[in-house]
């Protein structure tokens, strides 16, 4: 990034889904480039996803050598559902803009570079890059940014199961649990699932499908499943239970496909 004289720089840094490994040579020169680092504190998974991203700045960073301002995330009122959904999204992504406004302001000097760490990649499923054009938008502070592409959750969850994430000459759909529920995308037969929270798989456990589910992936808690999602579903219902009992949370992803002729 080139720096505009008098104006706030951000670099948007994607580090992988989990493991330190996967961060790419760009973002290194990024992190480096970097005077402070904002980390959002999710509450419950403070303790193993901040402490991951403080690794990766301790494996790449001297000491002293740069800033790191934590702030707790806002929380969002996920027992909004059904017409409700989409403003609640929309409110939290309001508070949060507020937060960034204010470290942009108040904790990012107008000749210094700051920092968000973005877990996969930030043009997927995640909200980082829309909420620095909400604050543009406002007017209030002036800063320019660019993006560091990162590998996904996507994109680790089909290497580690050594396999492809579409067919020949077929589409795949990346969705979310809420939209499963409603029922499998017509046309695809290759569905990848995300945020899903309330394990819309089990309304497909009899179909001709199989599952390739991850959690944690790239970190050393990592689990994973593969096979007949009429196997599978009841083992990745306890491992999941087991897993969010043991650690308080979980990231979870899955790829459906369904069977050639089915």
């Amino acid at each position: 990034m080139r720096q505009t004289r008098g104006v706030r720089e951000i670099h948007v840094i994607g580090i992988g889904a989990g493991d330190p490994e996967q961060l790419t040579l760009q973002a290194v020169k990024a992190l480096r480039s970097t005077d402070v680092f904002f980390l959002l504190d999710k509450g419950e998974v403070k303790a193993d996803l901040v402490g991951l991203r403080r690794e990766i700045l301790d494996a790449h960073l001297p000491e002293g050598s740069y800033r790191l301002v934590e702030v707790r995330d806002p929380e969002r009122d996920r027992s909004a559902g059904g017409a409700g959904y989409s403003p609640a999204v929309g409110d939290w992504r309001s508070a949060r803009a507020d937060i960034y406004e204010r470290l942009l302001r108040e904790e990012l000097g107008e000749r210094e570079r700051g920092a968000f760490l973005v877990w996969g990649d930030p043009a997927l499923y995640d909200s980082t890059l829309g909420i620095l054009e909400e604050v543009r938008e406002r007017g209030n502070v002036a800063f320019g940014y660019d993006v560091v592409p990162g590998i996904s959750s996507v994109s680790a969850l089909v290497a580690r199961h050594r396999t492809g994430l579409n067919r020949v000459a077929r589409p795949v759909q990346i969705t979310t649990g809420r939209r499963l529920a409603e029922g499998f995308p017509e046309g695809v037969d290759d569905v990848v699932v995300m945020l899903d929270a309330h394990q819309a798989f089990l309304r497909h456990a009899q179909d001709d499908i199989d599952i390739y589910w991850g959690a944690y992936i790239g970190t050393p808690d990592e689990i994973l499943v593969s096979g007949p999602l009429a196997e599978k579903a009841d083992e990745i219902v306890r491992l999941r239970a087991e897993a969010r009992e043991r650690k308080g949370w979980i990231m979870d992803t899955y790829l459906l496909r369904r069977r050639p002729g089915a």
